[in-house]
This record gives structure tokens, C-alpha cells and sequence, in this order.
């Protein structure tokens, strides 16, 4: 269930919103402000359907097997022997 903001509000504090809005900002800047605002939202949704489509696509494709790591075996020990020298 979603809740709105404006679902708590009357037309009453609506108006006095908008009026404080018009006040502080001036008729010439709300529209911009506004503008701003609906591009804000637009690309917050666009961002968070994009990391939604990322979430199921990874969910739908197999496991990558992940590669085993080669065994080593130990290394074999040298012996010194006085016999063999150069």
C-alpha cells in the first residue's frame, strides 16, 4: 500500500503550499523549479527500473561455474650429494 503526501493534506494547505511556493520563488521560477523536479523524478524511476531489470536479469541466468583451482603438487626435494659436484 502506498501513501501519498497529498493524502494527508486538504485543499486548504494545498493552496497555502502553493502560495508560500509563488512567495519564496517568484512566478518566473516555478516553472523551472518544477521542471527540475519532474526530471528528478523521471530519472530516479528510470535508475531504479534499469537496477530492477538488472536484479531479475541476473536471477533468470544460470550459475557461471566457477573455475576450480589447479592442485599442485610438492615440490620434490633436491639432495646434496658431495658425489655429483662440478
Amino acid at each position: 500500500m502506498t501513501l501519498s503526501l497529498f493524502a494527508f493534506l486538504g485543499t486548504g494547505e494545498m493552496i497555502l503550499i502553493a502560495v508560500v511556493v509563488l512567495v519564496l520563488f517568484g512566478a518566473k521560477k516555478v516553472p523551472e523549479l518544477m521542471k527540475g523536479v519532474g526530471t528528478g523524478i523521471k530519472e530516479f524511476k528510470k535508475a531504479s527500473r534499469d537496477v530492477q531489470e538488472e536484479f531479475t536479469r541476473a536471477a533468470e541466468e544460470p550459475p557461471t561455474p566457477t573455475p576450480t583451482p589447479p592442485v599442485r603438487k610438492p615440490a620434490e626435494t633436491i639432495s646434496h650429494d658431495s658425489t655429483h659436484q662440478a
